[in-house]
């Protein structure tokens, strides 16, 4: 835009000698960097372009193999959702950190989301700050996806082009994630409080459609989920957090509508590609178990029957002893929601319920009771997948999760871990409700399986299918399993004294056994 001031400038002077240009002698004499009213009303091509490239790589949306090194073969697995029938031997599901796989999250992150977020960052930062508030929003959902996997990462250092660029604790990283939080619910609820239309419209990817309060409202549900991370390192901060997100005055995800969803420019869903295009990717054991146990209505959403088995549902054991791909090859592959809904969710209404549920339940100010907030949580998850059913699921007190059977490989059979029903039970302990609702919340979040393995680490629900093969020369525990990423090569190879910054703040080696710093061992609570 500066570009067009200046040809416009040099435009006037050349003609000045022939017809003279004393009415535009104010424009001619502005501010170079400042944006004429006709620029104010336009699409916004030079900030466009940027966001569409973010929109697609927060959860990788394109290409699929990159979804499937990044996502799928990482915390999908390790989060219980989902496995590969071929990817048998030394790799991530057998806790053998593989990182020809393990950089394509953080090269997304970084080279494509982050390097997209500073050019929004200069052409609106201080002119039109809107765009710099959603881009916020867009930064900390990137970036705390960023930590929570390799733990230090590079924050405040971002877009610095010094020869070592320094890591952030994990910690600093969150304080930081909270004040941009802060940044972007202000900036945003000062212009809806003046009534301003939103530049947002043609630019918005989502089902949003650039409504500055639905935006503010996914912000402060945000802020829910990243003060629960750290309810057992900081709870005097994740409570003030947590309430500061329910206490704003556009409160926070309540209904299916608010689910945020990516639909424009989303030919299919990553995981469509990995399963159906490659098959190599399927149906989970612990799914099997879990939701197979419950009966729950929601398995034909996600998944397909078995074409070896007609009419079951069947899983694959994560860590198994697969052998040979065709063995489960047929086992139940994805449903509705991966082979036909061009649709990418990054948080849905039923997860913050279940937030505030955990929170209710830890004594703090979250709109309702724990009891009340779990119920709306399931009901909402119903809602958003159209299936009927709800209030029968909810009351029911006898079935759990039932035992794992491979009738192709019986030596990766077992016994069912999760052994919670679905009725909530007041005179049950505070950690048996606790695995109640991580366990519906873990229902609920699928595919989404970074919030699935973050919780898992966090709460150790739902319990889940130890492995069968592990290899990771004891690295990393059959017991625990993966706790982070180790630091990827691209890294160690163009930024190694970086690196040392960010194991230094590690408190731990460098290898995936390695607890990040909300990762706690201890009770919850």
């Amino acid at each position: 835009m500066k570009t067009n001031n200046i040809k416009k400038s040099l435009i006037c002077f050349g003609l000045l000698a022939l017809v003279g240009c004393t009415d535009n002698f104010d424009e001619i004499n502005s501010n170079p960097d400042a944006f004429t009213q006709e620029e104010v009303t336009q699409d916004f091509n030079h900030i466009l372009g940027p966001f569409k490239n973010m929109f697609e790589n927060v959860m990788v949306n394109t290409p699929g193999w990159r979804y499937q090194i990044a996502i799928d073969l990482s915390a999908n697995t390790w989060g219980g959702y989902s496995t590969a029938p071929g990817f048998d031997g030394a790799n991530n599901l057998s806790y053998a950190l593989t990182d020809k796989w393990n950089g394509a999250g953080w090269e997304a992150a970084y080279s494509l989301v982050m390097a997209n977020f500073l050019k929004v960052e200069k052409e609106s930062k201080g002119k039109y700050d809107q765009f710099y508030a959603l881009a916020t929003i867009i930064k900390v959902e990137t970036l705390h996806k960023v930590a929570d996997t390799w733990g230090p990462i590079v924050y405040s250092q971002l877009g610095t082009t010094n020869s070592t660029i320094a890591y952030d604790s994990q910690q600093d990283v969150y304080t930081a994630m909270f004040k941009d939080l802060d940044f972007a619910v202000n900036e945003l609820t000062r212009r809806i409080d003046a009534k301003e239309p939103s530049s947002f419209v043609n630019t918005d990817r989502s089902t949003y459609a650039g409504s500055y309060e639905k935006w503010v409202r996914y912000a402060n549900s945000l802020r829910l989920r990243l003060a629960m991370r750290i309810v057992k390192v900081n709870p005097t901060l994740a409570k003030a957090e947590a309430e500061k997100a329910m206490s704003q005055k556009f409160g926070v995800m309540t209904a299916a509508t608010d689910t945020f969803m990516v639909t424009k420019d989303v030919s299919q869903h990553p995981l469509r590609v990995a399963a159906y295009e490659y098959n190599d990717s399927r149906m989970s054991a612990d799914m099997e178990s879990i939701m197979g146990g419950y009966n729950d209505p929601r398995m034909k959403a996600y998944f397909a029957t078995s074409e070896q088995f007609p009419d079951q549902y069947k899983g694959i054991r994560t860590g198994g002893i697969l052998g040979d791909k065709t063995l489960h090859m047929k086992f139940s592959n994805f449903g509705k929601v991966i082979k036909d809904d061009k649709q990418v969710v990054w948080m849905n209404a039923a997860e913050v319920y279940f937030l505030r549920a955990e929170g209710a339940l830890r004594g703090w100010n979250m709109g309702g009771d724990a009891e009340s907030l779990y119920k709306a949580g399931i009901a909402a998850s119903f809602d958003q997948l159209a299936t009927g059913g709800a209030a029968e699921y909810t009351a029911n007190n006898v079935n759990t999760a039932k035992d794992y059977v491979d009738p192709v490989a019986p030596f990766n059979s077992g016994l069912a871990v999760n052994k919670v029903t679905v009725a909530w039970d007041n005179t049950a302990s505070n950690e048996v409700k606790l695995q109640k609702i991580i366990t519906q919340k873990w229902i609920a979040n699928f595919p989404d399986g970074q919030e699935a393995w973050s919780d898992h680490r966090r709460t150790g629900y739902p319990k889940l299918l130890p492995i069968l093969n592990n290899q990771s020369a004891g690295v990393v525990t059959t017991q625990f399993g993966v706790r982070r990423i180790n630091f990827v090569q691209s890294e160690r190879d163009g930024n190694p004294e970086g690196v040392k910054t960010g194991v230094a703040k590690l408190g731990g080696p460098d290898n995936g056994g390695t607890r990040t710093w909300w990762d706690t061992t201890g009770p919850n609570f």
